[in-house]
């Protein structure tokens, strides 16, 4: 969990655009890894519609990967299930 919210980047990569000043200085002044800020600024142009979702808003592909996970993890369960109740109805047919 990121400990700036989105309108702290979106700020955060704006006045890294438009000082003059260089990253570096900007980071320093901003309190934020120098290599964290370049990530917001390339997060910001490959993602111009919304490069900071923040935690209640997923990005599409977040939100489609969190449903893959949750979906995976419920047939792993499933399938762990089934193998007991293989074993324990193999044991009873002996």
């Amino acid at each position: 969990m990121s400990k700036f919210n989105a309108e702290f980047k979106v700020e955060a990569v704006k006045r890294a655009l438009t000082s003059g000043l260089p990253i570096s200085r900007v980071a320093v002044e901003l309190g934020v890894n120098e290599n964290t800020l370049h990530g917001w600024i390339k997060r910001s142009k490959e993602k111009q519609d919304n490069p900071f979702p923040g935690s209640s808003k997923l990005s599409d592909e977040d939100a489609k990967l969190k449903k893959l996970e949750k979906e995976n993890r419920e047939l792993r369960e499933e399938l762990e299930i089934l193998k007991k109740a293989a074993v324990y109805f193999a044991k009873n047919l002996k």
